[in-house]
């Protein structure tokens, strides 16, 4: 039984690694997404080169109007009847009206243990609190930075000689990990 596969778009910022790992992902059998877009705010992301290798179409919209930016992309998700929205290091604030347009379709990966830590510079705030655990969730966006629901959560141990890098690569190797779960639990 074939089924049909849920248009994607992935919402990037820089280097693209979770994209990479989510366009592998998109590939398989067994994925119910096919990524069909890649939009990002910053016309040099790397992960632009990613989209471009996989033959995915790319927008590069200047987020500094933000209202500008969202319509355009509005514009082009709906043209591609785009039904699940993934943000992977998009590092920018959509609006509430954006959020509300796609309500319910729209996750994002973060690189802590949310609620705590939400925002930016996590690890270093991580170290700095001298907890024992952090690691990383997949949640729905919602109009709150970083409080939409939970969909699935990765604990990582923090080490006594851990430093911003370290935990970040460690942290990184469990989100490829989960981004993909955390698909396949809403999609199933």
């Amino acid at each position: 039984m074939v089924t049909k596969k849920i248009k994607t778009a992935v919402f990037i910022s820089g280097n693209g690694s979770n994209l990479k790992n989510l366009i592998k992902f998109s590939r398989k059998k067994m994925s119910p997404i096919t990524i069909v877009l890649v939009i990002s705010n910053n016309k040099s992301a790397k992960g632009l080169k990613y989209a471009h290798h996989n033959m995915i179409e790319r927008e590069k919209f200047n987020f500094k109007n933000i209202k500008t930016a969202e319509k355009k992309s509005l514009n082009i998700l709906l043209k591609k009847k785009i039904k699940l929205i993934c943000l992977a290091g998009f590092m920018k604030v959509l609006s509430k009206n954006f959020i509300k347009k796609f309500s319910g379709k729209i996750i994002n990966i973060h690189p802590s243990l949310l609620p705590k830590f939400k925002g930016l510079n996590t690890h270093k705030r991580v170290l700095e609190s001298k907890v024992k655990f952090s690691g990383c969730t997949v949640h729905y966006v919602s109009s709150k930075l970083d409080s939409g629901k939970i969909i699935l959560q990765k604990k990582v141990k923090v080490k006594n000689n851990d430093t911003v890098n370290s935990l970040q690569k460690r942290i990184l190797k469990e989100e490829y990990k989960i981004y993909p779960k955390a698909i396949m639990k809403i999609l199933n």
